[in-house]
């Protein structure tokens, strides 16, 4: 049976993340798949650790704050299943809406599954000026690698392991969805998108700065390109 690891990236999330981890259980077992999930604790000034300890996954916490690149790169070095799911410990994702993401990749039509909050009919909630910022991102993603995706940004992915391998991701931050995508369409392996819930966090203050990681971004998806 095909190991799934589930890579939780989190920092201040206690009021979620343990919901998360409960649903993403209850998922796991209704698809009888054999599972493995990692919280990656980017040094959370809360109890987000002792939460996810409590729910009985694995834990591995930042001595020092980090950011999600770092905490998603650790996750992946930890990681031992053939297929990799990241989804964010905020709540905006549904871990109900995994199966959806996984199929495509068990089914052999996919290497990269991602779960787009664009693509869909139903409209999500969300800041306009963040869905304007994304939409810029994927038109450059577009040009340089030939890669058609709704939602370059999204955070709620489904990848074979292999995939990762080489890629030599560098991120520390908000720009690691954008590294990944751009270095594996560089490599022409298929990706495809199915479309996925998302509410706006309701607890918890989001530390992506629209500007200022919204310029790193850019810049990451360019050297991105150039370097792989």
């Amino acid at each position: 049976m095909t190991l799934i690891s589930v890579v939780v990236p989190a920092f201040n999330e206690e009021y979620t993340v343990g919901d998360i981890i409960d649903r993403l259980k209850g998922t796991l077992e209704e698809i009888n798949a054999k599972s493995e999930i990692i919280v990656v604790d980017d040094c959370s000034m809360d109890t987000t650790a002792e939460v996810s300890k409590h729910r009985g996954v694995m834990v591995y916490s930042f001595k020092q704050h980090m950011g999600k690149g770092y905490a998603l790169r650790a996750g992946f070095a930890k990681a031992k299943g053939e297929i990799i799911v990241t989804i964010d410990s905020d709540g905006s994702n549904r871990p109900e809406e995994l199966p959806l993401l996984l199929e495509p990749v068990l089914q052999n039509q996919a290497d990269l599954v991602i779960g787009s909050r664009f693509s869909g009919t139903t409209g999500t909630s969300g800041k306009k000026f963040n869905a304007a910022g994304v939409r810029l991102f994927n038109k450059i993603v577009r040009t340089l690698t030939g890669a058609v995706v709704t939602d370059s940004q999204s955070g709620y992915r489904v990848m074979r392991n292999r995939v990762l391998k080489g890629l030599n991701l560098r991120s520390g931050t908000y720009e690691i969805e954008s590294e990944m995508l751009v270095k594996i369409a560089h490599h022409r392996f298929r990706i495809c998108e199915v479309p996925v819930s998302f509410e706006q966090r309701t607890y918890g203050v989001s530390t992506l700065d629209p500007i200022f990681d919204g310029l790193k971004i850019l810049m990451s998806i360019f050297t991105s390109y150039l370097r792989d």
